[in-house]
């Protein structure tokens, strides 16, 4: 995977089920855009599954710097956040929250038997979710006037950039989206021009 990709979730996956020792186990994989959009979906599971002993989850937000938690949700120490976070960093994927639902079938399975239990629901979660790359891109902002526009399109078009929105007028207005392993390449290039300025507006 190159260094300006990362791979997440398009839609939440299809419910599955893993069943060890009578315990069944529901698993699930959302897209995460924020912290705080774990919590209502956390939440909706534990209506679903108003009988589950345990809902334990892990989530994972970021694409150069990550942040991560896991909650065991009263399940031993370990035993079932952090395998589901391997799994996380197994299919390379962030942005996501991974979340298995358990309803106790009467037998203990011990904290070996939970770990194995919980890290392949995760497993089956993730290898069941629309798992796709996305490209890390920098927006620029391009102001000049007009007799500069045939310049500027020109380079756009050599330089093959996607064009997001223009306001063509006396004074002009183009943002541009470029991969982010060229934006140093693509500002200094524009940088260099006379009477063009360019100015990052946005990182994703």
């Amino acid at each position: 995977m190159d260094s300006d990709t990362f791979k997440t979730l398009v839609t939440p996956s299809e419910e599955i089920l893993f069943k060890e020792k009578k315990s069944k186990f529901y698993g699930y994989a959302f897209p995460l855009l924020t912290a705080s959009d774990a919590k209502p979906i956390i939440e909706s599971l534990k209506k679903k599954h108003h009988t589950a002993n345990h809902v334990c989850y892990a989530w994972r937000i970021g694409i150069e710097q990550y942040t991560y938690r896991t909650n065991d949700d009263g399940e031993p120490n370990n035993s079932a956040g952090m395998p589901i976070y391997g799994q996380i960093q197994s299919f390379e994927v962030t942005n996501v929250l991974v979340a298995v639902a358990r309803i106790f079938g009467g037998t203990k399975l011990g904290v070996g038997g939970l770990i194995g239990a919980y890290r392949t629901a995760a497993h089956m979660a993730l290898g069941n979710a629309n798992i796709i790359e996305k490209v890390v891109t920098t927006k620029f902002e391009l102001t000049f006037d007009y007799p500069q526009m045939d310049l500027v399109m020109r380079l756009i078009k050599q330089q093959q950039l996607n064009l997001v929105s223009q306001k063509l007028n006396l004074n002009c207005s183009i943002t541009i989206d470029v991969r982010k392993n060229r934006a140093k390449s693509i500002y200094a290039l524009f940088d260099a021009l006379f009477g063009i300025d360019i100015q990052e507006i946005e990182f994703i």
